[in-house]
């Protein structure tokens, strides 16, 4: 964890004027990508501190970290949480009591858990597994419309597009080019679910280059995490 808020401004300095660089690279505006800052195992002073140097989007894959967290930054006007990880359907209800977008829709099951007919909507992004290995989290790409039907015919829902995971043994640039495919599909579905949640610490750049218009980074700008609590 950086030692000092001068330290932390430095880190966000640095990675916003490389996806800058990238966006530019790719003919895109920066100002059209939104970065969600991921704040795993850090507490959260850290989420302070960088809402301190200007960051409103940030994100947890624990609900129990991200619940607390949540409600100890709840006077931090404008604050936005991203659940980004594996969510339980039995704790959905929970997480929608926090979160502004979940980026892990999954499951038509899941998706029955989040819905609601009260308060405001709740952001979505479905999650596809790129790999052949289906034990990673994401819906099949054979099963992506059928999801999204579900969604779209979900009170309380609003989605917004596709999020993946480059898989780990290959390359990035070639995974995210796949991934907007699919958001191409769905797009056909509602054209107003563009958004691609892709890139992180180590292969941003390449998830810019295809579009990604939502990048989750953590180390590059957290530093390293701090062992599990």
């Amino acid at each position: 964890m950086p030692s000092s808020e001068s330290e932390l401004a430095g880190r966000v300095d640095d990675v916003f004027g490389r996806i800058a660089d990238a966006a530019t690279a790719a003919d895109r505006d920066p100002a059209d990508l939104t970065t969600i800052v991921v704040t795993k195992f850090h507490p959260d002073t850290l989420v302070r501190g960088l809402y301190a140097v200007g960051i409103r989007d940030v994100g947890e894959n624990r609900h129990q970290e991200a619940q607390a967290k949540a409600r100890s930054t709840a006077d931090l006007e404008g604050l936005r949480w991203h659940f980004v990880g594996q969510l339980q359907s039995k704790k959905a209800r929970q997480v929608r009591a926090y979160a502004n977008a979940v980026h892990s829709l999954d499951r038509l099951s899941l998706v029955d858990a989040l819905g609601s007919d009260e308060g405001e909507s709740l952001d979505g992004f479905v999650q596809v597994n790129l790999t052949d290995d289906p034990a990673r989290g994401g819906v099949r790409p054979a099963d992506l419309e059928s999801l999204v039907e579900r969604i779209l015919g979900t009170p309380g829902l609003r989605l917004r597009g596709v999020m993946a995971v480059a898989p780990l043994d290959g390359e990035p640039r070639a995974a995210f080019a796949r991934l907007r495919e699919l958001s191409d599909r769905v797009r056909a579905l509602d054209s107003g679910a563009d958004g691609i949640s892709a890139g992180m610490s180590h292969d941003f750049a390449d998830a810019i280059a295809e579009g990604a218009t939502h990048l989750r980074i953590g180390t590059a700008i957290t530093g390293n995490r701090p062992d599990a609590r």
